[in-house]
């Protein structure tokens, strides 16, 4: 028998509407939600269920918004008889999901603390000044020399897949940056709808803020093992994940060495728990070989159940 992980998704992959099917059909999922409105002290659900996009794009919303859904839909599969995954990751804010899941981080610590990262994150460039790209079609080291050779700030962010890098920084050295890789023979290059420039240098002024309230916060041992995204190393030391967790924020996600390091050791199926299907879609360019399901609501988790 192969080993499974269980993957959890970051930002991006919010949609009005999340949770609630999982809300009105699993105990345990409602509870995620209740606890989530109680810590943060204004009805997180009713954002999620029926607000508007624009508040849940705001990222200092998105973030606890996806961690609370990925909580619910993960609290559901274990209520429901899923077994304990044999790994956990997370893409970006996802890692928060996967360390509630192993049992690390308590939840509503978890979502004060997402709420308070988003906020850092949107507070650490002013608006219009960062941008992120999705470069489609160009290896990494290609993009890495480009990113090097624009002035300013400019540099890989998020490693999802073999050919697709999204890069972060300031916006006009990222559009320089796009120029040069089509020019180099990158496929596509795409700008991205986000309010700031995740996982680069620009992003310091957020980490330090956010390593004070990091420092402070409890870590019990692990259930299970995690896969980090700043390093792509396997984990079940608690006492390093505030330390993870900081240098998180101003670098990239090695999220293809991830999954690769995952499959290393045995895994041959991956759950994506919570909302989207966007880290199946990635494992599809990863590795064909891996089985990928989705629980995002009562339907999938029925027939990843069935399934598995």
């Amino acid at each position: 028998m192969g080993k499974i992980a269980y993957i959890f998704p970051g930002q991006g992959s919010q949609s009005v509407g999340m949770g609630k099917d999982l809300f009105d059909n699993f105990a345990a999922a409602r509870r995620v939600f209740e606890e989530a409105d109680d810590a943060l002290g204004f009805p997180l659900s009713e954002m999620c269920f029926a607000g508007n996009a624009e508040d849940l794009q705001l990222t200092e919303n998105t973030q606890p918004a996806i961690l609370t859904a990925s909580v619910a839909a993960y609290r559901a599969m274990i209520a429901d008889g899923f077994d304990a995954p044999d790994f956990v990751a997370g893409h970006s804010l996802g890692e928060y999901s996967a360390l509630v899941a192993a049992g690390v981080l308590d939840f509503a610590d978890a979502v004060r603390t997402v709420r308070k990262r988003g906020r850092y994150m949107q507070e650490a460039v002013p608006v219009e000044t960062g941008a992120m790209a999705a470069i489609l079609g160009a290896e990494l080291d290609v993009i890495e020399a480009v990113c090097n050779d624009v002035e300013g700030v400019c540099s890989p962010a998020n490693i999802n897949s073999p050919g697709q890098v999204v890069i972060a920084g300031a916006s006009n050295a990222v559009d320089a940056a796009c120029e040069l890789l089509k020019e180099r023979g990158a496929k596509r290059a795409i700008k991205l709808n986000v309010s700031a420039p995740f996982h680069c240098e620009l992003m310091m002024p957020a980490q330090e803020r956010l390593a004070d309230d990091l420092k402070d916060l409890s870590c019990a041992p692990f259930a299970f093992p995690i896969v980090h995204n700043v390093d792509a190393n396997v984990n079940n030391d608690a006492s390093v994940v505030a330390k993870e967790l900081t240098s998180q924020v101003s670098s990239p996600v090695r999220w293809l060495e991830s999954m690769r390091q995952l499959t290393a050791k045995g895994v041959d199926t991956m759950v994506e728990v919570g909302p989207g299907k966007v880290l199946c879609g990635l494992m599809k360019e990863i590795d064909r070989e891996v089985r990928c399901f989705n629980v995002e609501d009562s339907e999938s988790l029925r027939n990843t159940k069935d399934t598995l």
